[in-house]
């Protein structure tokens, strides 16, 4: 398996091939289309990111160690930046995640080219990845 910034090298790589921004949002789009939807039980209030301009939902499962990640969002847009973050994040350990330096998203000028309001959505979606490492690393903890 690659190592988060072996996934994060790749999709630079990707968008190094597009020199326009509309290319590039393009690809998001595509990005966001090849993501199978989220099973609609998972839709739940319970599993919407706060702070997000769209609805995006989030749905971590710890197992083996590992979180998994499926997500969607009702914006196109934000649907491929999502499935980037699950890309890069996903079948990893909550140290992994907690750990990781998310470079790719300035280095694909994701945070110059979204408007505030997605930007901020940005944080939030990251920021719940985070929180769900760090419940499942205090609730391995809890149980050794």
């Amino acid at each position: 398996m690659s190592t988060i910034n072996e996934i994060q090298d790749e999709i630079i790589e990707e968008f190094e091939g597009f020199t326009d921004w509309m290319d590039r949002y393009a690809y998001i789009i595509d990005l966001g289309n090849a993501v199978s939807p989220l099973d609609e039980r998972y839709k739940t209030p319970d599993n919407i990111i706060e702070g997000c301009q769209s609805r995006v939902w989030l749905q971590a499962d710890y197992a083996d160690g590992v979180i998994t990640f499926q997500a969607d969002s009702d914006a196109i847009i934000v649907k491929g930046i999502i499935s980037m973050l699950v890309r890069t994040l996903s079948g990893r350990t909550p140290q992994e995640i907690l750990d990781a330096d998310l470079y790719f998203i300035d280095k694909i000028g994701l945070h110059e080219h979204l408007s505030p309001t997605r930007s901020n959505g940005l944080l939030a979606m990251i920021k719940q990845i985070r929180t769900y490492a760090l419940a499942f690393k205090m609730k391995e903890q809890a149980a050794h």
